[in-house]
């Protein structure tokens, strides 16, 4: 028995939930064929196993054709979809873990373009920017089929062995109609507030009376757009009220703001460098109004505030949905005694970025999320005898394999050439914007010094250190240094990305900055620039600034530029520096026309050009090593041992990770050690 509010059972009508934390709805884009096949089900079992007490599946459940998928959403206009349910929905509730689902008519939310090549509909034809494209108005024949469509979609849930479903109206068909920003009708789906909602009652009537009155069904909904032409406070809340009054509605899980464009998405789904929680006392202001039963998810990513809002009485079921994508046993950790070991969130947004550019959900320092059928999120001891391991760097790939590597029992010396863990993550926390970014370290140093592991600072190993402790197994992890473009001259004369964000350099104006790898590093150097009122020219040779960070990242940077009036050239290429009197000339040029040339005259230039491997340590151990530094990526892949005896008289197995390879980011780094050292 337990006194915390966050393990209290709560009665959501007939359904008990056995604690008050769910995973709200989102689309990780693990669906095949837009189905919930074996990866999508793992990925919601893994949290079942963690002791969550609900998962809202899909984000949303497509229940019509011409609401194509905007980012791999599931098929629930599909009869197929039953069985697949079927197998998910049984999986869970073995783990006393509900399982609900939330279906979505998308509206203007996607593109004409995908699917059946179906025209985009919504009430008005107002152009949604973040999709782009230009709807026809809805007719009287589409609101009767797409009813029709809601009605079966419910039925195919409940069949599928669903707990209940959840409706989603922000941004979507539902609340299209409701806002005033996108419903300029003048018949009887527009103007009055009950016209306003007439669809969104003709769906409720149609989907109730055919799963009947002991299926739960709630609402996801808007009840402030945060927008002076959109749905207001005033009609959200008395759209709240009027559901809750309905009795065809068990619970409101809710929204506030809109989600029209990236930057607006950002105030909804808030990430780092952002207020966390923004809208929980709103949440808790809808309830204590309706007095009703009340979800809520945006941005609560610790367990502080999670039970904060349950104790206050804000929520009913505290939705913690990025904070399970980072550790999927929350719950589990919380009723151990063990808070201190759940893997933060950090609030990089890595996973959303990467649905809405297309890709799947992954959590930046999480790598077996979403990989649930091929590398662990408990590691478990080996069972091929204790090594003895020495990782060299403790970045994010070294402070990962120590961890990996002792949770597997063997025995972990780390060496680190600095004062400090952390490698580039060091950088990055430099922009103040993003420290929340070390919490990656702190997370692992904390779990090593659990695991009784210890590191070695200021020791710049070479190969006579490392041989000294005569190990079994070396981990090279010392990461990369930064590059420059090729220019044809001027090499001596650019600073490095990293020498501004270490501020070794100090920016002068005006500055040009090159960014030739269109990642974090580059537009971090660039924010701290702008920041500082210094004039400054970002040029890249790419059709737009920055294409490795996704929407939601994209925006602070954006945004920053804009109130500092940087300069933005993209299709551009820095080919040369000369120097100039006091101040640089960079010579520039076009992909496009190999002919054009032109010239800034600037105090400073600043590169960005990713990173080389560190490898020199690499290189002076792997002729001594039993493998010569090889691994078998096909063992790997197939999650075989992946290292084979190459030289008799080698004296130890040897790997190197992440930057030590080739530059990618921390992502690929984690996910290098944990699925290498996890065979061992």
């Amino acid at each position: 028995m337990t006194n915390d509010p966050l393990l209290q059972p709560y009665q959501l009508r007939h359904l008990t939930l056995k604690n008050r934390i769910m995973s709200t709805a989102h689309e990780p884009a693990y669906s095949e064929d837009g189905m919930p096949k074996d990866r999508y089900r793992l990925y919601h079992l893994e949290k079942a196993k963690g002791g969550i007490a609900m998962t809202m599946t899909a984000g949303s459940a497509s229940v019509s054709r011409d609401s194509p998928p905007a980012f791999g959403n599931l098929y629930a206009h599909k009869d197929e979809i039953v069985p697949w349910l079927k197998r998910m929905t049984d999986d869970l509730h073995e783990h006393d873990c509900k399982v609900m689902i939330q279906l979505t008519h998308l509206g203007r939310r996607t593109g004409w373009n995908k699917g059946d090549w179906l025209p985009v509909l919504a009430p008005s034809p107002v152009r949604e920017p973040a999709h782009r494209a230009f709807p026809k108005e809805i007719e009287d024949w589409d609101i009767e089929r797409i009813v029709a469509d809601y009605a079966d979609a419910a039925e195919r849930m409940q069949a599928g062995g669903m707990d209940g479903i959840e409706f989603e109206a922000y941004g979507h068909l539902m609340d299209q109609f409701w806002s005033p920003a996108t419903n300029r009708r003048e018949d009887e789906f527009g103007g009055s507030l009950d016209n306003r909602l007439r669809f969104s009652n003709m769906v409720i009537d149609a989907v109730r009376n055919r799963v009947g009155p002991d299926f739960i069904v709630g609402i996801r909904m808007v009840a402030d757009e945060d927008w002076d032409i959109g749905l207001s406070r005033a009609e959200g809340v008395e759209i709240a009220r009027r559901f809750a009054k309905s009795g065809k509605i068990d619970f409101l899980n809710i929204i506030k703001g809109h989600i029209d464009h990236d930057a607006d998405l950002d105030e909804v789904i808030p990430i780092q460098g952002m207020a966390a929680s923004p809208h929980l006392d709103f949440a808790g202001e809808v309830r204590a109004a309706t007095k009703f039963p009340v979800f809520h998810a945006a941005r609560i990513a610790d367990v502080a505030t999670a039970r904060h809002a349950i104790a206050e009485g804000k929520l009913d079921m505290v939705g913690m949905t990025r904070a399970h994508i980072a550790d999927p046993h929350i719950v589990s950790k919380i009723r151990a005694g063990r808070e201190a070991e759940i893997r933060p969130c950090v609030g990089a947004t890595y996973c959303l970025d990467r649905i809405y550019e297309g890709g799947e959900a992954l959590c930046i320092h999480n790598a077996a999320t979403g990989r649930e059928a091929l590398v662990p999120h408990t590691i478990t001891k080996s069972d091929r005898g204790a090594l003895s391991a020495v990782v060299i760097g403790a970045g994010p790939a070294g402070l990962e394999a120590a961890r990996v590597l002792a949770e597997r029992g063997h025995r972990v010396e780390v060496l680190e050439a600095t004062g400090e863990a952390g490698g580039q993550i060091n950088l990055m926390v430099r922009n103040p914007r993003r420290k929340e970014m070390i919490g990656i370290i702190d997370w692992r140093l904390a779990e090593l010094d659990r695991l009784g592991v210890g590191i070695t600072y200021d020791c710049y190993a070479d190969a006579d250190e490392v041989l000294s402790r005569t190990p079994d197994l070396v981990v090279v992890a010392t990461g990369g240094i930064p590059q420059n473009p090729p220019l044809s001259e001027g090499d001596h004369l650019v600073t490095s990305s990293w020498d501004i964000l270490a501020g070794t350099v100090k920016p002068e104006g005006p500055v040009l900055l090159f960014d030739d790898n269109g990642s974090h590093a580059g537009m971090s150097a660039a924010e701290v620039i702008a920041r500082a009122g210094i004039e400054l020219e970002l040029v890249s040779p790419e059709r737009f600034f920055a294409p490795e960070i996704g929407g939601m990242n994209h925006v602070p940077y954006a945004r920053a530029f804009a109130r500092s009036t940087v300069r933005v050239t993209i299709n551009t290429r820095l080919l040369s520096v000369r120097r100039d009197g006091n101040g640089l000339v960079a010579t520039l040029g076009s992909d496009y026309d190999r002919q054009a040339r032109f010239e800034r005259r600037v105090a400073q230039v600043i590169v960005e050009h990713a990173t080389q491997p560190n490898d020199e340590l690499y290189r002076a151990l792997k002729p001594l090593s039993r493998n010569l530094g090889a691994v078998s990526y096909k063992s790997l892949i197939a999650r075989r041992f992946p290292l084979e005896a190459r030289n008799p008289d080698g004296r130890f197995e040897l790997v190197r990770i992440g930057d030590a390879v080739s530059s990618r980011n921390i992502h690929a780094s984690i996910y290098d050690a944990l699925r290498l050292f996890s065979l061992f």
